[in-house]
């Protein structure tokens, strides 16, 4: 996979709004066009990821996260590598209806394939759509 584009960025709130707005800027126009759903799609998904970032792990205690794009003939992947929880790990929640806990479900539909990675303390999940 070819590395189209790479973010870092402080673990507070407002840097989930940034988060969003560099997949659009970095997938349009030249990957996809603004009016494809799958933009909207990878926007939500990036928004899960970074806000998971931030409230879950140490990104969001003075740390920080990186968002990476990434992009072969028939796949656009999201990552975000956020500093670590302690050596937990992301996961479905058994009760999607529950208050919280449900923005792993969303990815889940959305998303083509996702999944995470350890790297070290650190954890980067990603999302793979369709190209």
């Amino acid at each position: 996979m070819k590395v189209i584009a790479v973010l870092t960025l402080p673990g507070v709130e407002r840097s989930v709004w940034y988060a969003r707005r560099f997949l659009r800027d970095s997938v349009v126009p030249e990957l996809l066009a603004a009016e494809d759903e799958r933009v909207d799609d990878m926007e939500l998904v990036v928004d899960e990821f970074a806000s998971n970032g931030i409230r879950h792990t140490a990104s969001g205690r003075d740390g920080k996260m990186t968002i990476a794009l990434l992009a072969d003939r028939t796949v656009l992947r999201i990552e975000v590598t956020d500093e670590g929880a302690g050596g937990e790990r992301p996961a479905l929640t058994d009760a999607p209806d529950d208050e919280s806990g449900r923005g792993l479900h969303i990815v889940a539909a959305l998303a083509e394939r996702w999944g995470h990675r350890p790297d070290g303390d650190r954890t980067t999940v990603w999302a793979e759509f369709p190209r």
